[in-house]
């Protein structure tokens, strides 16, 4: 009589699991549409399933809601795009990230994942108290953060899956991949000075997405307003 022969388990790294299948350990975070982001550089198309595609050099793009203290992003690299832009000093970077607090695109916080040339995480605060437009304040005013604690991150290849957040407690804010911290530490004043909505930035990379925010400060979504496109953040 044949006895029979336990099937091996096998273990599929959370990349190789397209968005469905991966943890939803999402908590309350609400799931933000193209209709609810308010694109000022660079296109995002939809794509299926409520998916958000970027395949341009340059793209900035904020909620159309209150301030959120908490954003997610499951995201795909699809590779780098065709055409590039390089940032104010010079530097080709390949990054994908988050605004958080962003008044406007003078005074914001930005967690950027850095793909190339140094995978990393950054954390910096761009503050220009008084301004408001790119034409005011162009690339100044950014201060690099340095974290209390901070691990590696993970090499970003293209057809990866992975899950990006980063989480506001006041000052302090954390910031994990796949949920495991990458980033811990205060943004300081000049990021307390200011606040609005977060948001999205890439550069010189193509994604896919699918975007999530907690309830807004202010209650509810509201409906995205007319957008007002302008030269994007180039450091």
């Amino acid at each position: 009589m044949a006895v029979p022969v336990p099937m091996p388990i096998i273990a599929i790294p959370f990349f190789l699991l397209a968005p469905s299948a991966v943890d939803s350990s999402r908590g309350s975070l609400l799931p933000v549409t193209r209709q609810q982001l308010c694109v000022t550089t660079g296109t995002v198309t939809a794509g299926e399933h409520g998916a958000l595609l970027v395949e341009v050099p340059e793209m900035r793009a904020i909620v159309a809601s209150g301030p959120a203290r908490t954003v997610e992003a499951r995201l795909r690299y699809l590779g780098p795009t065709k055409d590039v832009k390089r940032l104010a000093s010079g530097e080709l970077r390949r990054q994908v990230g988050f605004k958080l607090r962003a008044a406007n695109t003078c005074n914001v916080v930005y967690v950027m994942w850095h793909i190339e040339p140094d995978p990393r995480l950054a954390v910096s605060v761009k503050s220009n108290p008084g301004m408001a437009t790119h034409v005011q304040c162009d690339a100044h005013g950014y201060r690099n953060l340095k974290p209390a604690r901070q691990s590696p991150v993970p090499i970003l290849r293209p057809g990866e899956w992975h899950r990006l957040r980063a989480r506001l407690a006041g000052e302090e804010l954390s910031v994990s991949i796949d949920g495991h911290a990458v980033w811990l530490g205060g943004i300081g004043a000049d990021g307390m000075a200011f606040d609005g909505p977060v948001g999205l930035r890439s550069d010189n990379g193509r994604f896919e997405l699918e975007l999530f925010q907690s309830a807004p400060d202010s209650g509810a979504f509201r409906p995205a307003t007319p957008c007002h496109s302008e030269p994007g953040e180039t450091e």
